[in-house]
């Protein structure tokens, strides 16, 4: 029998006042991690960032609007149409556009097992609100 998932972006759980909806947990996918940002109009709160500690790459890809990802200081054009890999120690930082930005963000650790973090589990306490109290 055929196991499978299908859900509408804007139905999924979201933590970060929205702004990440947990993709990967909503789809039941366990090989990787997944989930979608949605990043309102030049929006600057998106943090710079990397996985040396847990060794994960990342893959950004671009469902709509527009906006830049920032690579160890250098700025490329993040549209849709438009893929970006990462690798682990590299620094990035995602800076949306004048009409906000939706992107796929889909990661891994080579040679492991992929073991999803806490806060991107469906009903896990939204890490947003945790800072606030």
């Amino acid at each position: 029998m055929a196991e499978y998932a299908v859900k509408r972006i804007d139905e999924m759980e979201a933590v970060y006042a929205g702004a990440f909806k947990r993709a990967r947990a909503e789809l039941g996918v366990q090989s990787f991690g997944m989930q979608v940002l949605d990043m309102p109009p030049n929006a600057h709160q998106y943090p710079e960032h990397d996985h040396a500690g847990d060794g994960q790459e990342e893959v950004y890809v671009a469902l709509h609007g527009s906006g830049e990802v920032e690579i160890d200081g250098e700025r490329h054009q993040l549209d849709p149409g438009t893929m970006v890999r990462v690798s682990a120690g590299t620094m990035r930082k995602i800076w949306p556009g004048e009409e906000g930005l939706r992107v796929l963000a889909i990661g891994g650790c080579t040679g492991k097992a992929y073991e999803p973090p806490e806060a991107s589990k469906l009903g896990a306490p939204d890490p947003l609100l945790q800072q606030q109290a």
